[in-house]
């Protein structure tokens, strides 16, 4: 059975090793020792010191395993491969509701560089899924859960 990829840029690329030497380098050894002085107080059976650090370490071994699969299958998108107006991973496009003044910016990444605080959003996001592939003065159809509008491409430049 094939492996699911990862659709991302390789800067997004970059940000996930960063984070995950981050992870191996300091907040692993980090938990490691906490539960060393931990299992030297002794009963480990109500020992909520070992407890709190044992979830830690579960829990960062979790973002560990799910970061190397993600790095694994990246698939590295060129966006300087698309024509310069196209919707794609790695753009930045700039959309306007049709029949209002409202304008949104949103910057295309994959599922893993996905932050909707600065604007990033997945292309796997109904958004970006309804943008990508198309071009600068297109109208589109976006159908989100919340509801369904329609916008025109204003402008598409790649992401620094």
């Amino acid at each position: 059975m094939a492996e699911k990829t990862y659709p991302m840029t390789l800067t997004e690329k970059e940000q996930l090793e960063k984070e995950l030497e981050e992870l191996k380098l300091v907040r692993r050894p980090e938990i490691v020792e906490r539960i060393k002085i931990a299992r030297s107080y002794g009963d480990l059976s109500e020992n909520s010191e070992y407890d709190a650090a044992k979830d830690e370490q579960a829990f960062v071994e979790g973002q560990i395993s799910t970061l190397e699969t993600k790095i694994r299958y990246a698939e590295i998108i060129d966006s300087d491969a698309v024509a310069k107006d196209e919707v794609a991973i790695g753009k930045t496009v700039i959309v306007q509701e049709v029949g209002t003044t409202d304008k949104d910016t949103y910057h295309i990444v994959g599922a893993a560089g996905a932050d909707i605080f600065s604007g990033k959003i997945s292309n796997e996001s109904p958004i970006a899924q309804a943008l990508i592939g198309k071009k600068t003065g297109d109208k589109v159809r976006i159908e989100s859960p919340a509801a369904t509008y329609d916008v025109e491409i204003i402008s598409v430049e790649k992401t620094n």
